[in-house]
Parts: structure tokens; C-alpha cells; sequence
């Protein structure tokens, strides 16, 4: 069972190799169009958020529809510090690294607060409550304005003449325009750098002793608390490191964009993740990073057909559904190729 786990993560981490040194062949061939371009970071930035999200809703079995808060978390506070070391580290790979690093953490922490009391409750509840925070701290960055000047940092709720800074003062959050002038460091390397990482982190939660209790406790509550599990605690491990995966996201996203607005992370963010999460597979982690990346792609590579693009891309969502999910496609699934693997393997003669 192990070897076969490890081979489904190779697979995996193959699949991403594979999509890099073709995107990179292209690139250097001039094949791809100035759009694809802009896409690389933000598929690199979505397949990140889906598979920090089906370790919430596939692994853990819990429905969050807050990520996108997290996602904001870590990109205001990545733009916020690289807006203030900008001048003092200049070294764009080192500067964006250490951006991530701190949009994780300040994502993990939110997690971790919003988690002890939320976590408690199940289904519905859990995912109004989720939804509610991702709104709040969209609304909330909205009110905040920050300068900094030569005696300091400045703060106001009202607006940025209120920051009372000097003549040398600089507006770092601007309350609804929020931060501009984010040092453009993403590449699409680190974004496939920061989806090894995340597929690393979260395989290996999955293969651990944690990921095993987390997900027996996904499949029976009361049989995993009979034996000793702690619930809350598996379950809020599971969601602070699922925030932080997401803040990281946020962080790489915020690097992309010469203005970073919380209005971006709305609540159609987080249904979108769940959008890659579903039609992926929930629960399976390669699922969720192809379903990323097509989804993500899709809608640019039908804009020649105008019009049409958005009913080509709804009628192939309706066809994704019902291939992964019809009760008939599954069960012919399970008998034709689950025959032929049992037979490859020799457990059918």
C-alpha cells in the first residue's frame, strides 16, 4: 500500500516536471501567445490553492468556503513586506522567498485562531462560518490605511491624509486601492517551485501517522474518538496548514500584480477553488492539480470563439461532472478498470 502511495506521488510530481519542460519548450520556441504568458503564475498560483483546499475538504472531510480570506492574508502581508524591504533586499529570488515565508505564517495564524472555535461545528454551519471570515477580511483590508515615514509606520481607519506623515512619508495600504508598487518577482519557476513544495507537504501529511487519523476521523467521528483521537486537534493541524499553503499563494499571486486589491479575493475565489477541488476528485490530489490547470487555461484558449467560449467552457464543467461523478460512470469505471489493474498486478488470473 505504501509503495503504491508512493508511486501515485511520483506520478504526480512527474506530471508537474513534465508540464514545466514542455511550458519551457515553448517559451523558448516562441510558441506561446503574450496571454498564455500571463497566465503561467496565476495556474501555478490556483493549482497551490486547490490542493491546499482538498486537504481541507477531500482529506479532512470538512467544507470551507473561507480560503480565499487565507488567500488574501498572505498576499497583503507578502506585498506589505516586500513594500518595506524593497530598498534593503534587492535580491528578487531571496525577497520573494522570504515573502511567501511570511504570507504563510501570517495565513497559518489566522488559521489557526479562526480554527479553534470554528472547527467545532460540521457541514452547513462550518461553511457559512468559513464564508463569513473570508468576507471580513476582505472588508477589513478595505478600511485600513498604512504609511510609513522617517519616525515610523502610521496607521488610520479613515483615510490617507489622516496618516498625519511627514513630506518624505510613503502610503503603503491605501484602504480599497490597496497596496501598488509590489516588486513584480514572480516567475513561473517559483511557481512550480511552491507547487513541489505544497505536493511534498501535503503527501506526506497524507502518508503519515497525522494524515491517517485525520482521515479516519473524515470517515468515522465516533469510532476515531473511541479510541483515543483528538478530533479537534487533527482537524485544526489539517486547517492551519491547508491557510498556510494558501497564504503562500496569496504571496506568489500578490508578486504578479502591480496592484493588489482585496476585492480580488472574493467569495467567487474560494467557490472557484472548490470548482478544482470537485471536478478534480475530492480527495485526490492529482485531480486537483489537472483540474487547475485546465480550468485556469480553458477560458483564454476559447476566447477566439467570442461568444461562444463561456457555453463551450459550462457545457465541458457540466461533462467533467458527469464523467467523474454519475453513480453508472463510476461503477463501469470501477469494473472495467479496476479489472484491468488487479489483472496487470497479477491478483486476477
Amino acid at each position: 500500500m505504501r509503495a503504491k502511495k508512493r508511486k501515485n506521488s511520483l506520478i504526480t510530481y512527474g506530471i508537474v516536471l513534465a508540464g514545466f519542460i514542455i511550458v519551457q519548450a515553448l517559451l523558448s520556441a516562441g510558441r506561446l501567445s503574450s496571454l498564455m504568458k500571463g497566465l503561467l503564475v496565476p495556474i501555478c498560483v490556483y493549482v497551490v490553492l486547490a490542493v491546499s483546499l482538498n486537504l481541507v475538504v477531500g482529506i479532512s472531510g470538512e467544507l470551507s468556503l473561507g480560503h480565499a480570506g487565507f488567500m488574501c492574508v498572505g498576499a497583503f502581508s507578502g506585498a506589505f513586506f516586500s513594500k518595506c524591504v524593497s530598498s534593503v533586499i534587492t535580491f528578487a529570488p531571496l525577497r520573494l522567498t522570504m515573502a511567501i515565508a511570511v504570507g504563510a505564517a501570517a495565513a497559518a495564524l489566522f488559521g489557526f485562531l479562526i480554527g479553534i472555535p470554528v472547527l467545532r461545528l460540521k457541514g452547513d454551519y462550518l461553511a457559512i462560518v468559513t464564508l463569513a471570515f473570508g468576507e471580513i477580511i476582505k472588508n477589513v483590508m478595505n478600511i485600513f490605511y498604512i504609511g510609513r515615514d522617517s519616525a515610523g509606520f502610521h496607521l488610520s481607519v479613515k483615510d490617507q491624509f489622516s496618516l498625519g506623515m511627514a513630506p518624505d512619508g510613503e502610503v503603503l495600504l491605501s484602504g480599497p486601492m490597496g497596496i501598488t508598487g509590489t516588486p513584480k518577482d514572480a516567475t513561473f519557476l517559483a511557481g512550480i517551485i511552491l507547487i513541489f513544495v505544497t505536493l511534498f507537504i501535503v503527501q506526506n501529511l497524507i502518508d503519515s501517522r497525522d494524515g491517517r487519523a485525520i482521515m479516519a476521523i473524515r470517515d468515522n467521528r465516533i469510532a476515531a474518538e473511541s479510541i483515543g483521537l483528538k478530533v479537534t486537534h487533527y482537524k485544526l493541524m489539517a486547517f492551519t496548514i491547508s491557510a498556510a499553503l494558501a497564504g503562500s499563494a496569496g504571496a506568489l499571486y500578490a508578486h504578479n500584480l502591480a496592484t493588489l486589491q482585496a476585492k480580488k479575493f472574493d467569495y467567487n475565489t474560494s467557490i472557484l477553488a472548490l470548482v478544482f477541488v470537485v471536478l478534480g476528485g475530492i480527495g485526490n490530489i492529482r485531480g486537483s492539480v489537472i483540474a487547475a490547470v485546465v480550468l485556469t487555461a480553458l477560458p483564454e484558449m476559447l476566447r477566439g470563439l467570442s461568444n461562444y467560449r463561456m457555453l463551450i467552457y459550462s457545457i465541458i464543467l457540466i461533462a467533467m461532472m458527469l464523467f467523474n461523478w454519475a453513480p453508472k460512470v463510476l461503477a463501469w469505471r470501477e469494473r472495467h478498470f479496476g479489472r484491468f489493474l488487479r489483472r496487470k498486478s497479477g491478483e486476477v488470473g
